[in-house]
């Protein structure tokens, strides 16, 4: 399959609610994007605001590798900035569904051929490579669609997008559909699929399957309501499922995503598919004594093609091979009805999420009666204030760190300072090593630390203040 991959999330990504990205952020995100090795990047739409305008000039200044777009309207004035800027592509767009025909436009299919003609004509005497957008597409009725995506070849367009603007296809007619498209053509096609029923993937590839040359993308799937395509998702279904040999960087897909989320405020699910927290995290027992005989039972690609790390967790759903395999790797043996034991302890203890190192170390001390006091440290407990960029939410860390086992209570707190959390380690080493991860960790300015020397709990049996 021959494919290409437009990332847009300087131009759509900006368009999602509450986005705004700083030129020296679009100008990170391009670098990174070109690194990982998409073909095409939209520079933006710089008739928006004099901050976009000013922000495709920087890029536009950029080298890559990937080749620059910019978006533009059907107007002259739009497309002769596009030509000023120097920028070697244009998409123009024009919606030619009937809802945009009557309002937005207020004209009729006539006046939108020759609109649409015009703005290609325009382009091409420029000196422009046009990628003309029949916006609406899927809706459009599809003798007129056809007709439109005549005209736009003819008046020297060199590629014709597709966009399932609003969401509303289903693989199989979409897929339909551009195969139909296909064979009137003799441009290279493109697909532009949003996520309103959550099925932007899905029509992307089978756009690319009917003979579609290239997908637009977002990173973390950023756009305007529910977003577009993933870049992430679209990136590894070509490379696993399809097997496409286009030179992609698949580590650098977290980074960027990092970024992303880092810059755009967007906060990803922890589920969320190659990049999510828990992506590569096994819980269920059968799953997990399974996977660490043979990852491929529990997972469809290995995490290390990403550049991520297999985790295994202990919880209520613990079985043997789970616990036997972390003691291990921790310098402990265990007998069968020793580890019986253990996971019967942990079992029984179903209000507890997630149990650390430690924890399974004080199970394990009880249940084997070894020396293993000196493996787990006195308990040193601290107050930790962090103080994060602008550009990440307050309540997405307090959420994170609620859900770390060492975490025993989080506040979200005015002055320089945005978060307070109360940590409890098994020793100084561990909660060095613990304020290191969240010093490190994207979003996170600084970290100041205070020891708890003692705790003091009021007496309620006393009326003492």
């Amino acid at each position: 399959m021959n494919v290409e991959l437009l990332d847009t999330t300087l131009r759509e990504g900006e368009q999602t609610p509450n986005v705004s990205f700083t030129l020296e952020q679009k100008l990170e995100i391009a670098r990174l994007l070109d690194e990982f090795g998409v073909e095409f990047i939209e520079l933006g739409h710089p008739a928006v605001s004099p901050d976009v305008h000013q922000a495709v000039e920087g890029l536009v200044r950029l080298e890559t590798r990937a080749q620059k777009l910019v978006h533009a309207r059907a107007l002259p004035a739009d497309i002769k900035e596009t030509a000023r800027l120097g920028v070697p592509w244009v998409g123009i767009f024009f919606g030619t569904s009937a809802l945009s025909l009557a309002h937005k436009f207020h004209i009729d299919r006539t006046e939108a051929l020759r609109r649409i003609r015009d703005a290609v004509c325009c382009a091409k005497d420029l000196d422009l490579k046009v990628r003309f957008t029949a916006e609406d597409a899927t809706r459009t009725e599809r003798d007129f669609l056809l007709e439109v995506a005549g005209v736009a070849q003819e008046a020297g367009a060199d590629r014709f997008s597709i966009p399932d603007t609003v969401g509303t296809m289903s693989p199989r007619v979409f897929g339909e559909l551009v195969h139909q498209v296909s064979a009137e053509l003799a441009i290279p096609l493109h697909v532009h699929c949003h996520n309103d029923y959550g099925l932007a993937a899905a029509n992307a590839l089978a756009g690319l399957e009917a003979g579609a040359r290239l997908a637009d993308v977002t990173i973390n799937g950023l756009g305007e309501r529910s977003g577009i395509t993933a870049l992430a998702e679209l990136a590894l279904a070509l490379k696993m499922l399809y097997q496409v040999e286009n030179p992609w960087k698949l580590e650098l897909l977290p980074r960027l995503s990092r970024l992303v989320e880092r810059t755009s405020g967007v906060l990803l699910s922890e589920n969320r598919p190659i990049v999510g927290l828990y992506a590569f995290t096994h819980k269920a027992g059968l799953h997990t004594r399974a996977v660490l005989q043979d990852p491929r039972t529990y997972e469809a690609f290995p995490p290390e093609l990403v550049r991520r790390q297999r985790q295994i967790t202990l919880s209520k759903y613990t079985g043997r091979a789970a616990v036997r395999a972390r003691l291990a790797e921790m310098g402990i043996e265990a007998q069968t009805d020793q580890l019986d034991q253990i996971v019967t302890e942990i079992k029984s203890r179903p209000q507890k999420r997630h149990f650390s190192d430690v924890d399974l170390l004080e199970i394990a001390d009880d249940v084997l009666g070894l020396e293993l006091r000196a493996r787990v440290p006195l308990q040193v407990e601290a107050i930790v204030h962090l103080a994060l960029s602008s550009a990440l939410y307050t309540t997405r860390v307090t959420r994170r760190l609620i859900g770390l086992a060492q975490v025993k209570e989080v506040y979200e707190i005015t002055g320089d300072e945005d978060v307070v959390a109360h940590v409890v380690a098994g020793s100084i080493a561990d909660l060095n090593d613990f304020i290191e991860e969240l010093r490190v960790s994207d979003g996170v300015e600084r970290t100041s630390t205070r020891l708890i020397l003692k705790g003091y709990a009021k007496d309620e049996s006393s009326n003492a203040v």
